[in-house]
């Protein structure tokens, strides 16, 4: 079965990176993106023994996760949230990697309260500056994360961040770097309902460098499902 043999080959990947820059290899989830794939597909792995799994847009995995059950797996929500879909993310999703404002927080804040549960996020950095790429500012992150922490039915648990592509993904280095040090920089604060635990980046062409900078979260798609149709 090709996905489950690309799945091994990238478990290898982030071992032999994790070995290379003294990583701890078991610290790294490896999140299969499955937006706009079948639940067939996505059902293949979970036969294979994977159950991490992103999605970006909301309506897409609603129907995917009910089809293939909420317990099926850890579902993870990697696309830009808006506010007015809140609901459905916090109903459906163990991880938001995608939070950019005090305002979305407090809405999945709300909701979350709603159903009595701690909703974990992270806080998704505009690490390139990019105007087509979500995420707060880099000036803006500290201040969102001790307004975050305010929230009592939330639980930030570390950033995400979406580099521009490279080609040579050695290129991505800097930006995984700086994640890393704001997160350190955020970690030092102390702050309430906030753990430094996850740096969820790097992506199929770049999660190797990532992991050697100290990713704990990678989202890949082309390498496991395919290139998209």
């Amino acid at each position: 079965m090709q996905i489950q043999s690309n799945i091994k080959k990238i478990h290898d990947d982030i071992r032999a990176a994790a070995q290379k820059s003294g990583q701890d290899a078991s610290r790294v989830t490896l999140i299969a993106v499955s937006k706009r794939k079948p639940p067939e597909m996505i059902q293949q792995a979970i036969d294979a023994g994977h159950r991490d799994f992103g999605e970006n847009y909301i309506q897409e995995a609603m129907e995917k996760i009910d089809l293939l059950g909420r317990k099926s797996a850890t579902w993870h929500f990697i696309g830009h949230l808006q506010s007015n879909k809140a609901k459905f993310a916090v109903k459906y999703f163990d991880l938001i990697h995608t939070v950019d404002t005090v305002k979305l927080a407090q809405e999945i804040n709300r909701q979350a309260q709603k159903i009595g549960k701690i909703q974990k996020i992270l806080l998704q950095v505009n690490i390139s500056r990019e105007a087509t790429k979500s995420g707060a500012q880099e000036s803006e992150i500290v201040n969102i994360a001790k307004q975050t922490c305010r929230f009592d039915n939330l639980h930030v648990s570390g950033l995400m961040c979406m580099p521009p592509f490279f080609d040579d993904p050695e290129d991505t280095r800097i930006y995984f770097k700086r994640l890393k040090q704001i997160s350190k920089e955020i970690e030092r604060l102390n702050l309430p309902n906030t753990t430094m635990t996850h740096l969820s980046m790097g992506m199929s062409n770049d999660f190797t460098v990532a992991v050697e900078e100290g990713a704990t979260l990678v989202r890949v798609g082309t390498a496991i499902f395919g290139a998209r149709q």
